[in-house]
């Protein structure tokens, strides 16, 4: 018997509560759990030289367990476009303790991986429940990631638009972000509920748009867009140089951490390892030096392409903070203002989503800067390359097809 239309609405109602709650507690327990081990780690600093085993710790778990859920974000986006599969629950546990690990020892990582991973496994358990056809996981996938990106950023407007771009790149499919939404902004209410809050960031300054200014920030947005295309190739490297060298995957992260730990000691400073919250909130109204956004490049796309767990959102976060910081000697916009443009066009070059992140700039600093945000993150965008942090996530050749189409009036 065919549902009606209000049964279908009911029932996918019913199951954005249970996935936004569920994924928004399992969230706030995560985000609680890893302030914990961040908050020891900086108390305890010699943790740090036992980085390497936590990394073969995480090594051993994956070449142990983790063979079906390794590639991690990339497995959600094949599962979307081949429904029929599942995404194991396993992915859950195993990207939290992997990360938990990553943080506690001092490794260069984010936390949306991790919130994404476990937003989908947790989602994807209520296919079976309510036996849901293979094309009815899709909307299934999309409401688990953005329960878990509302969830650890508080951002669930933008969370909703993030599972879209990072999965379909295709304005037919915007229905789907009702669904996303709804688990998105179930998951930001429990999280709150639980007491989990957010870091938060001020833009007290914000001039007028000028055409000038508009040509400062395409400018920026350029600079932005090449350190995430930066981000992007060296991670690629360090991941492609680890498998050629080392056969044994369980000794990649051990390495990758004994060079780490040693990085830490010649440098004689934490500052570019764990989540780096501090740095980037700093970057809103102190100078920061020349090298802090270069050197949180080299140590996160090490981190990750050694084969820690954890993600990379945030770091590029700390990375666009700082070069925004630093990009107030010559360029005639507040250094707040710049901090916040970087912050989420770096973001939006290295995760090909312009959409979420400028939606994302203006949940966290303000809808008076969305002007400069958005033409940062779009510019950003098109200088990134034609590869994002997620290799498996699709391209429609956008980028191709608008440079060929510029290229047309000039030649």
């Amino acid at each position: 018997m065919q549902e009606s239309l209000y049964q279908s609405a009911l029932k996918w109602l019913i199951i954005a509560l249970l996935i936004g709650s569920t994924v928004g507690s399992c969230a706030a327990f995560f985000l609680f759990t890893l302030d914990w081990v961040t908050n020891y780690r900086v108390a305890h600093n010699w943790l740090i030289a036992f980085l390497p085993l936590g990394g073969l710790l995480i090594g051993w778990m994956y070449h142990r367990w983790g063979s079906q859920v390794v590639k991690g974000n990339n497995l959600l986006i094949e599962n979307y476009h081949q429904p029929e599969n599942s995404i194991p629950f396993r992915m859950a546990p195993m990207v939290y303790i992997g990360t938990i690990i990553t943080h506690l020892f001092g490794g260069s990582a984010g936390r949306e991986g991790t919130a994404i991973q476990l937003g989908g496994a947790i989602a994807d358990r209520f296919t079976q429940l309510f036996k849901l056809t293979p094309l009815e996981r899709r909307p299934i996938i999309i409401m688990g990631i953005s329960a878990g990106f509302a969830g650890v950023f508080g951002t669930p407007i933008a969370a909703a638009i993030f599972a879209l771009e990072m999965l379909i790149l295709h304005p037919k499919k915007y229905v789907l972000l009702i669904p996303g939404l709804l688990a998105s902004f179930i998951a930001h209410i429990t999280c709150n509920l639980w007491n989990v809050s957010h870091t938060q960031y001020e833009v007290n300054v914000v001039p007028d748009i000028t055409i000038s200014l508009i040509g400062w920030c395409v400018l920026v947005g350029i600079l932005f867009g090449l350190a995430a295309w930066l981000f992007i190739k060296l991670t690629k490297f360090w991941s492609k140089i680890f498998h050629q060298l080392i056969s044994y995957p369980p000794l990649r992260p051990t390495i990758g951490g004994v060079i780490i730990a040693i990085a830490v000691w010649v440098l004689g400073t934490d500052k570019y390892i764990g989540l780096g919250i501090p740095t980037i909130v700093s970057a809103f109204s102190v100078p920061m030096l020349n090298e802090d956004f270069l050197l949180k490049i080299l140590f996160t796309s090490f981190t990750i392409g050694a084969g820690f767990k954890g993600g990379e959102v945030t770091p590029l976060f700390f990375i666009g903070a700082t070069l925004g910081n630093i990009l107030v000697w010559f360029v005639p916009l507040p250094m707040a203002l710049l901090a916040a443009m970087g912050f989420v066009a770096v973001f939006a070059g290295a995760s090909h989503t312009p959409i979420a992140s400028a939606i994302m700039g203006m949940e966290l600093f303000g809808v008076t800067g969305g002007v400069y945000i958005a033409i940062a993150c779009a510019c950003a965008y098109m200088f990134s390359g034609n590869k994002s942090i997620y290799e498996s996530q699709p391209s429609y050749g956008f980028k191709q097809l608008l440079f060929k189409k510029v290229k047309s009036y000039f030649v």
